[in-house]
């Protein structure tokens, strides 16, 4: 027989047991209910609210100015009859709006591409190949990251006004890949630094430089990297208005500072202002949704082995 007192023990144990065991029951089941299918709503929902101004921007670009003024973009679903391509048809006839457009393509692309080429470059040397101060070298170019571009903005004003640059497309170009560089360094080198050594010593075992090694091994080895860094240069440079603002002139200006002169002077432009600010907008969604799968694998690598 068991004593009362061990019984009074025994009970309160059995009951924590018991209760520990409901609770990890329903926490478990909690887990496994929302791992599946409800997140997978949730997300939606969520990226759905995120599209929302987007839709937005694109029906008032697509309505009359006086449908925009009277009512807001919702009532479309309602009268679809309102939706034209008349204000895109203005937008492309507006010479100083299309010149815009296009100053912004030839600052983007050069600098997207020389910070992608000079970048990869300087890391395939700190992570692969030896030299004096090569790992304080390589501190300085961390250093950087954490320089505000409002610092170098008077100075760079005075040398670009000393070398003829002030105002030109070229300019605009430099300031954006001298302050791309330092992340681009950083992003590749520790990237390529996990690239097996194995590989590089075979390609040099056959008689490979370091020029055929780095464009024909590293490269495509390094194509998710590269594809996120594009990716991030890319939105940062099309969607700049401060560095534009200062160093371009009238005909330099890009999309963002020609949406901007438009406000000011315009007020309630909004025929041109919508189809601009949404072409400036669709082509960096496109440009991440065509690289999309090579970011992810950049974003996710390393993480696991």
């Amino acid at each position: 027989m068991t004593s009362p007192a061990v019984e009074a023990v025994a009970k309160p144990a059995a009951a924590e047991t018991g209760g520990g065991a409901v609770k990890r029951g329903i926490a478990s089941r909690i887990v496994a209910r929302t791992g599946g299918g409800l997140v997978s709503v949730g997300l939606v929902v969520v990226a759905l609210f995120w599209l929302v101004p987007t839709f937005g921007l694109l029906v008032s670009s697509l309505r009359d100015p006086q449908d925009t003024g009277a009512s807001g973009w919702w009532k479309v679903f309602s009268h679809p009859g309102q939706l034209t391509w008349n204000n895109y048809d203005k937008l492309l006839s507006n010479d100083d709006m299309m010149k815009a457009f296009f100053n912004t393509v030839w600052i983007t692309v050069p600098s997207t591409v020389l910070v992608i080429l000079i970048g990869s470059l300087a890391a395939y040397a700190f992570a692969w190949l030896e030299f004096p101060g090569r790992d304080w070298l390589f501190l300085v170019v961390v250093g950087l990251l954490v320089v505000p571009i409002q610092v170098a903005l008077i100075p760079i004003s005075k040398l670009y006004g000393e070398t003829h640059l002030f105002g030109t497309i070229t300019g605009v170009v430099l300031f954006h890949v001298a302050f791309g560089l330092p992340f681009a360094v950083f992003l590749l080198r520790n990237y390529f630094a996990g690239i097996p050594r194995d590989l590089l010593e075979a390609a040099r075992m056959d008689g490979g430089t370091d020029l055929t090694i780095f464009f024909r091994v590293v490269l495509p080895l390094g194509l998710p990297a590269i594809a996120s860094l594009a990716i991030f240069q890319f939105l940062w440079v099309w969607n700049d208005m401060l560095v534009a603002l200062i160093y371009a002139d009238a005909d330099s200006q890009p999309l963002t500072v020609a949406l901007q002169s438009q406000t000011r002077a315009m007020g309630a432009n909004i025929e041109v202002l919508a189809p601009g600010a949404f072409l400036s907008l669709v082509v960096p969604l496109a440009v991440f949704f065509a690289f999309q799968r090579h970011f992810v694998q950049g974003v996710m690598a390393g993480a696991v082995k």
